[in-house]
């Protein structure tokens, strides 16, 4: 073994090092969460019934989005038809949290391998580490389970592959996006221009076959998904989110968008907005920024995940020849972790608060059980994920047919200042006239219901 082939192992193992420790730290922070009963949106509920259905060989119906929603009439998300079997072994919420954070551990190692090999060792590896503990990938773990964390990956090894000039494998990495969500076609086609157009790099004829069949692959899937599948599995025959388009002016507004580009900027080195790659973020942002959803402007939630890999990848691509230029690259992207700090979610796991069982949860648990078995429930958002695996949940917030159970928790913060019901029985009755409900259980905020002809699993009277 030469000694280049030494270092090549060693970088091989440091870069699997960091992606396991990416995993391990995502892992933690959604089963923190977890215990915690920290729930976000119910997002993670959703999700949660979708593997659960594919579990079962099923359509993705989704109760809590609708009584007969599917899933698949929202956004186009065919891969996660993956979620099936993990759920079959693990059915749970937290298997998902599990899951996310597995993929984003398995992005880090392209990046840091193929950044070790371009910038020595300890750069390299600095990069890796700025890379899977970055503010996009922070901020997406707290939000929890998302399809784009299967675009982490893809892009990770798409455009790691892209660098390295092995372009075929790049194209049927990056061509991948479509099944995640349906607006990625875009982001495939703007890959496949890249790929088609550009004039530093060899084999100019391969390159503009196999660009131009990614930009029509991606247009296709982009045109197919939002104007033909998702209107037809969609309860109202139109995609769901044209209506959330503000205008023009408002494009250019707030501060907020710009404070997100100058992030991202950064987390590119600076000078990885001379690489083309940069290109790859228009779709998403154009989307986030047209979108009249204050959630989307900002550098919080899970919407600047996928950016990550692409502004990593822009840096390699357009990092400067000299050393010294190269440490000021990677210190921008190390920076904006150290500046965020202790605002980014990996810094809770440092609060020793964090690892104490919250004095709810023993009777969350309780409330669990006292909902039937495969029973029909309605909730808030608290209990929702950890419902899933026992019954079919329903979101309070929708028009449901009258449910067997009814859980509350009068402590969630769905409910109004002076609005959080104390009797679960009483809130069932007025939502549903001409039903009786018992309440079965109250204790530690958590209110449950059982509608008179529901199955009691024993809790004969409130505590």
């Amino acid at each position: 073994m030469t000694g280049r082939d030494g270092e090549r192992r060693t970088q091989l193992w440091i870069a699997l090092g960091i992606g396991a420790l990416t995993a391990v730290a995502y892992a933690l922070l959604g089963w923190r969460q977890w215990e915690q009963l920290i729930a976000p949106s119910w997002d993670l509920g959703i999700f949660s019934q979708l593997a659960k259905a594919y579990s079962q060989f099923e359509a993705p119906i989704v109760p809590i989005k609708g009584h007969g929603f599917n899933l698949l009439g929202d956004h186009f998300h065919p891969i996660l038809i993956l979620l099936g079997p993990i759920w079959a072994l693990w059915p749970s919420g937290l298997a998902l949290l599990v899951t996310q954070a597995v993929l984003f551990g398995v992005s880090a190692v392209p990046l840091a391998r193929l950044a070790m090999e371009r910038l020595g060792t300890a750069m390299g590896a600095a990069l890796g580490i700025a890379y899977a503990l970055g503010w996009g990938l922070q901020s997406a773990a707290e939000a929890q389970f998302h399809e784009i964390a299967f675009a982490v990956p893809i892009l990770a090894f798409g455009l790691t592959a892209y660098l390295r000039g092995r372009f075929t494998a790049a194209a049927l990495w990056i061509g991948l996006l479509v099944f995640v969500k349906e607006d990625l076609g875009l982001t495939v086609a703007v890959f496949g221009a890249i790929l088609a157009l550009r004039k530093d790099q060899p084999d100019p004829d391969r390159r503009w076959r196999i660009g131009w069949m990614l930009v029509a692959w991606g247009l296709v899937w982009l045109l197919l998904a939002t104007f033909v599948i998702l209107p037809a599995l969609n309860p109202g025959g139109e995609y769901d989110y044209t209506g959330r388009l503000g205008s023009l002016w408002e494009i250019f507004v707030p501060i907020d968008k710009y404070v997100t580009v100058l992030m991202l900027v950064a987390t590119a080195g600076v000078v990885g907005v001379r690489s083309p790659l940069i290109l790859l973020m228009l779709p998403t942002l154009a989307w986030r920024f047209a979108g009249a959803v204050p959630f989307y402007w900002g550098w919080g939630w899970h919407y600047s995940a996928i950016l990550m890999p692409i502004a990593a990848a822009a840096l390699l691509d357009a990092m400067p020849g000299r050393r010294k230029n190269r440490w000021l690259a990677v210190g921008a992207t190390v920076a904006v972790t150290l500046v965020l700090g202790a605002r980014l979610p990996l810094a809770w796991l440092l609060v020793p608060d964090t690892w104490e069982t919250s004095w709810r949860t023993p009777y969350a648990r309780e409330a669990i059980d006292a909902v039937g078995q495969d029973a029909s429930v309605e909730t808030d958002i608290t209990l929702m994920a950890p419902l899933v695996s026992r019954a079919d949940v329903y979101w309070l917030g929708n028009g449901n047919p009258a449910p067997e159970y009814v859980l509350l928790d009068q402590m969630g913060y769905v409910w109004k200042e002076g609005e959080a019901p104390t009797d679960a029985a009483v809130w069932a009755e007025d939502r549903y006239p001409g039903t009786t409900y018992t309440t079965v259980y109250s204790e530690g905020g958590f209110h449950v219901a059982v509608r008179e002809g529901g199955t009691d699993p024993g809790f004969d009277s409130a505590r």
